[in-house]
């Protein structure tokens, strides 16, 4: 399936880029999102009269990402979950425990924004977790997890 991106997809392609996509995907995903139209003769021409404010649009996310970036940068989040007397936890602490964790401490935050590459935080200490704001932003945070008897 053919479609033109409406904004940057990471990994897929620059705004305006027409991509071979799989069709669930850009049907299930990219379309419903509004981050792609069917490449059409009718909707490259809609895009073409339409580029400017694409492009506005972008560089407003973008700036607004790097914005969050500043105050999200070098951020330290403390997490309390019970664990063994080795360190490891009963459970573990996914994206959405460290989102709510975030945006209790005052820091606005998505569980889809949360990175974690090797999975949910099993043990007891420090963590260092990425979060991708943007594309083109990304930051690093510290969760603390902390053993509870």
């Amino acid at each position: 399936m053919q479609v033109i991106l409406l904004e940057k997809i990471r990994n897929l392609g620059e705004l305006g880029d027409e991509v071979n996509v799989k069709h669930g995907y850009g049907r299930n995903y990219l379309i419903p999102q509004r981050k792609a139209v069917v490449a059409t003769a009718e909707n490259k021409a809609l895009f073409e009269a339409r580029r400017r404010e694409y492009e506005l649009a972008q560089a407003d996310a973008l700036g607004r990402a790097q914005a969050r970036a500043q105050v999200l940068a070098g951020a330290t989040v403390q997490i309390v979950s019970k664990a063994g007397d080795e360190g490891k936890l009963f459970g573990s602490v996914g994206t959405a425990d460290i989102a709510q964790a975030m945006t209790s401490a005052g820091f606005e935050l998505s569980r889809a924004e949360v990175q974690l590459p090797d999975g949910p935080l099993k043990t007891v200490g420090d963590h260092e977790v990425g979060v991708v704001l943007h594309p083109e932003v990304s930051v690093r945070i510290i969760v603390s997890v902390v053993g509870q008897a």
